[in-house]
């Protein structure tokens, strides 16, 4: 009997390599990549083994359409930052701010610490997850979160980072419908206790806006 066709991976964006793994194993291929954020063309450093080495992927865009400006001054998070295009963002609409990009690819918080030099953003602190003071409490946090990572592991991250949500802050997460952005909301609100907006739905993608209860 021959093989059923395996339909096509619906994200493309996910390198071969695992992009949530601390020591990507591929070479890094270093490159720079021409891209427009917060309404400025900008020249970012990435390289193979994070997430969407090659462009600004689409979660990420839907998400950047949604979000309000971050505020003009407080901590803010990027996590799971990758090559960094949500820190980087925070960095260029709140240079007043702090923002920490956070992700446990060590490559990636090369990659944003590089691209946050050559722009001048001083405010940006890109680091591995054991290096962000346990008493930091975030005004904002936005997220395209690494939903591939299993379902556990998952609840984990969210459950230990929203927990860190300043009283009045937001957390805005963009996830893929079809991998369980709407269970995902449910688990949020019945398990952490968190209130959950959906605040935007596009290009097969939902943006949801967590706020303390």
């Amino acid at each position: 009997m021959p093989a059923t066709p395996q339909p096509p991976d619906p994200t493309p964006d996910v390198e071969p390599d695992h992009y949530f793994t601390a020591e990507p194993a591929s070479a890094a291929e270093r490159r720079t990549l021409d891209v427009r954020l917060a309404g400025r063309d900008v020249t970012v450093h990435t390289a193979a083994g994070v997430f969407s080495a090659g462009r600004l992927d689409l979660g990420t865009q839907v998400l950047l359409r949604t979000v309000p400006v971050p505020p003009a001054t407080g901590t803010l998070l990027d996590l799971g930052c990758g090559w960094g295009p949500l820190a980087l963002t925070m960095g260029l609409q709140a240079p007043g701010a702090r923002v920490w990009a956070v992700d446990v690819n060590r490559r990636a918080v090369d990659l944003v610490a590089r691209t946050a030099r050559g722009l001048e953003l001083t405010g940006i602190t890109a680091t591995t997850p054991q290096d962000v003071p346990a008493d930091l409490r975030f005004d904002v946090i936005w997220s395209n979160p690494p939903i591939r990572i299993g379902k556990p592991e998952l609840h984990e991250l969210l459950r230990h980072w929203l927990g860190r949500l300043a009283p009045g802050g937001t957390a805005w997460l963009v996830v893929q419908r079809n991998l369980g952005a709407d269970s995902l909301q449910r688990w949020i609100v019945e398990e952490l206790g968190l209130r959950v907006e959906r605040a935007a739905s596009a290009k097969g993608f939902r943006v949801l806006a967590v706020t303390p209860a």
